[in-house]
């Protein structure tokens, strides 16, 4: 199998272009690819595919083989990979995912893809879209809906304030004072399997570091700690936001670096901008596989 290793902002997967290659059993190899010792080394695998609804199609598979709906550093590579490697000459394309069609504007120096914006859609705020599992006495707020915002939640005996977003994939934003001195292998877990969480969740734990600034560091589900999240950017940005923490375009500091988050609230969409890298070609015998 030919693939190809990319990354946004350290956020890596193993890419394969599936207009040439075949994967009969994407979970077991998303795993396989994976492994950092045994295999690639990777957050996953995202398959490229032709699409009935837009030009390409994101297949995407966290390191343990489940499905994801939707990854933002993850379509950035997507968006470089089709163009750097022929598959468009666009500079304005459509990426089918689970979480919904995404559309991507691509920053063209030297013909490569140097940077991605991505309309990431609207932010999705109803407990039960998210979804999180609410108190059956919660009533709606100001908006009609139930919100998940400052939302009391206790994680192994500890009580924490949530704000819960979906991105196409759910996510729920913890404020720290100290998000890197944080036991992220502890906590982490603990709130991907909680019982609130029906789909289980992406976590950010978050310091506001002035008006336009935020850093964050993220627990995938699936994945575990990762460098970068771009949905998760989104999210963070999205609370903080409503929490009245920051203005509307926000710098959030990743592990792997920054990304530009805005939420035109007008047309009530949030955009992200940032890079994509290609790391190397490769082929694989994924027969090797069964063997494991």
């Amino acid at each position: 199998m030919k693939f190809t290793k990319m990354h946004g902002l350290g956020n890596d997967y193993v890419y394969v272009n599936c207009f040439e290659e075949k994967i009969e059993n994407p979970p077991a190899v998303a795993r396989y690819v994976s492994d950092r010792h045994f295999g690639i080394g990777s957050d996953g695998l995202i398959m490229i595919n032709p699409s009935k609804v837009a030009d390409f199609e994101m297949e995407m598979y966290n390191a343990d083989g489940s499905r994801g709906e939707m990854c933002g550093n993850g379509i950035r590579c997507v968006a470089k990979y089709v163009y750097d490697y022929g598959l468009t000459s666009k500079t304005s394309i459509s990426v089918e995912t689970l979480g919904g069609v995404k559309y991507l504007d691509l920053t063209v120096e030297d013909g490569k893809v140097a940077l991605v914006k991505v309309d990431m859609g609207r932010p999705i705020l109803e407990a039960d879209q998210i979804p999180i599992v609410m108190d059956a006495g919660k009533e709606p707020d100001e908006s009609g809906e139930i919100r998940v915002i400052q939302e009391p939640i206790v994680v192994a005996g500890t009580e924490y304030h949530m704000t819960g977003v979906s991105m196409g994939n759910p996510h729920a934003v913890v404020y720290f004072d100290d998000v890197q001195g944080m036991n992220i292998e502890k906590i982490g877990p603990e709130f991907e399997k909680h019982e609130r969480f029906p789909q289980r969740i992406n976590t950010e734990f978050v310091k506001v570091i002035d008006s336009k600034t935020v850093e964050m560091r993220v627990w995938e589900r699936g994945s575990g700690e990762t460098l970068a999240c771009g949905t998760g950017a989104c999210a963070v940005a999205a609370a903080c936001i409503l929490n009245g923490l920051t203005e509307d375009r926000v710098t959030v500091k990743l592990l792997g670096g920054d990304l530009q988050i805005e939420w035109d609230r007008v047309k009530n969409r949030i955009y992200m901008t940032g890079p994509a890298t290609v790391v190397f070609d490769g082929e694989i015998d994924i027969t090797y596989m069964d063997k494991m």
